[in-house]
């Protein structure tokens, strides 16, 4: 069983795919992950994350350890994955980590629930279940803001609102594998949800899908 959810960030994917993974005691991948643990390597390394033979290098080089780094939810991180991700090189490099993935999960779990971008339109199309999760860009600008407060670093809600805008142009404009959602699959907004209601109205998509 594939669960593939896809969406822009702060919109409430990563916490829903982690509660949705518990559900169903299914593993869980945040795809994001990978692009900020390469962008991470090359800022790390004094690396410009536009080169990309070094970004391609990076990503060859990824090792699982390095998901669990918390630096990668920094915003500069972020950036830089959002660089990355564009470059064809990097994404194929990438994409068989996350096929086997879902081909065999860890821990011999019976399926797998993963998020990012381009999960249900390139990494796994075949997925049993998938949904689009997004919400107002305002919205998703006060919650990322709030987050970065909550972390002790400084976080203005109208630059934290325009580098988003621009990020979701580039994730959706860009070439390889564009931030669009799959023909099957189900638009969640949660601008007006909080995350119960998320994860009550996810629920029920899913297990209409499975049966």
């Amino acid at each position: 069983m594939i669960v593939a959810i896809d969406g822009p960030s702060a919109a409430g994917k990563g916490t829903l795919a982690k509660r949705l993974a518990r559900h169903f005691d299914l593993a869980h991948l945040d795809s994001g992950g990978l692009y900020r643990a390469v962008g991470l390597k090359l800022l790390r390394a004094g690396q410009d994350p536009a080169d990309e033979a070094l970004a391609l290098a990076a990503a060859r080089s990824l090792r699982p350890a390095e998901l669990s780094d918390p630096a990668l939810r920094e915003e500069a991180t972020g950036k830089a994955a959002s660089i990355v991700a564009a470059m064809g090189p990097v994404r194929q490099a990438l994409l068989d980590f996350q096929r086997a993935f879902a081909r065999t999960p860890p821990d011999g779990k019976a399926g797998a629930v993963i998020d990012g971008r381009d999960i249900g339109t390139v990494v796994c199309p075949e997925a049993e279940a998938k949904l689009f999760v997004t919400a107002s860009d305002e919205v998703r600008a006060r919650r990322r803001s709030e987050e970065l407060q909550g972390r002790g670093e400084i976080a203005i809600y109208a630059r934290v609102l325009k580098d988003m805008r621009e990020r979701d142009a580039r994730d959706s404009q860009r070439s390889v594998a564009p931030l669009v959602a799959a023909e099957d699959a189900f638009v969640l907004d949660t601008s007006d949800l909080d995350a119960d209601e998320a994860f009550a109205a996810a629920l029920e998509v899913i297990n209409q899908k499975i049966g």
